[in-house]
């Protein structure tokens, strides 16, 4: 083996599961701990199964940490669409008649813009909110990752009204430290849907970067109300909300 030259050898190792690749054969010599850390050998791994593209390439300043943030890219919020009620939700405030779960398209109501999405959580004639926390090192996000690489968390949600009455929404999204101190903090306005409007679904994003070291926890809350008052559920619709982390 010592006499493959690297590129070959490349090839040999880009073979092997990248968990063994940093955890064995990173150990064996200094010449394959110099592959393994170089950016060759995990360029070919990414092209291998299908992770890289012209953007990627531009953005990507450390590509073993590329490669293993792509693997791992998945929504991290729990029952984003109420299949499972109110499984994973926290600090649930229940204003009205608090939350209900409906299917899709509800009354005076229009289709998810994905075939996939098929409940959403409705809101009553008082504030509701819920809010539900990420722990990232459960995740299988590491703390020299978060505080040295800082890879992006990009935040969604999707919002709409009834047809036939106005409500009231709004999202905040906080980055806290160990002790939950908030390092970094996304709060939207308060969204106002008129009365009459189209009940379209609205998508509302942000992307969170350089936000220095220490986070350690996401906390995703939203909610929101009807602005005529009616018993029942005629406020804002939310579903499809989403957490994710990228390289």
């Amino acid at each position: 083996m010592e006499s493959l030259p690297d590129t070959v050898l490349i090839r040999i190792l880009a073979s092997i599961p990248a968990v063994d690749l940093v955890l064995v054969c990173r150990l064996v010599c200094c010449q394959w701990k110099n592959l393994v850390d170089g950016a060759a050998l995990w360029i070919l791994k990414c092209q291998q199964e299908g992770l890289t593209g012209a953007e990627s390439e531009e953005d990507a300043e450390n590509w073993q940490n590329f490669y293993f943030l792509s693997k791992k890219r998945k929504n991290l919020i729990k029952n984003p669409c109420g299949e499972e009620d109110l499984e994973h939700w926290g600090e649930v405030e229940n204003g009205g008649d608090g939350w209900k779960i409906e299917e899709l398209p509800g009354d005076f109501g229009k289709e998810f813009p994905s075939e996939e999405v098929h409940k959403y959580f409705v809101t009553s004639y008082e504030w509701c909110r819920k809010a539900q926390v990420i722990d990232l090192r459960a995740e299988g996000y590491w703390e020299e990752l978060l505080d040295t690489t800082q890879p992006k968390i990009v935040v969604r949600d999707w919002y709409a009204g009834r047809s036939d009455a106005g409500c009231l929404y709004e999202l905040c999204v906080k980055l806290l430290s160990e002790n939950e101190d908030v390092l970094a903090e996304y709060k939207s306005e308060t969204v106002t849907i008129p009365e009459d409007n189209d009940a379209s679904w609205t998508e509302i994003s942000h992307t969170f970067s350089n936000y220095g070291p220490g986070v350690r926890f996401v906390r995703f809350e939203h909610g929101g109300q009807d602005t005529l008052f009616w018993k029942g559920w005629y406020g804002v619709r939310v579903t499809s909300s989403s957490v994710t982390v990228k390289p």
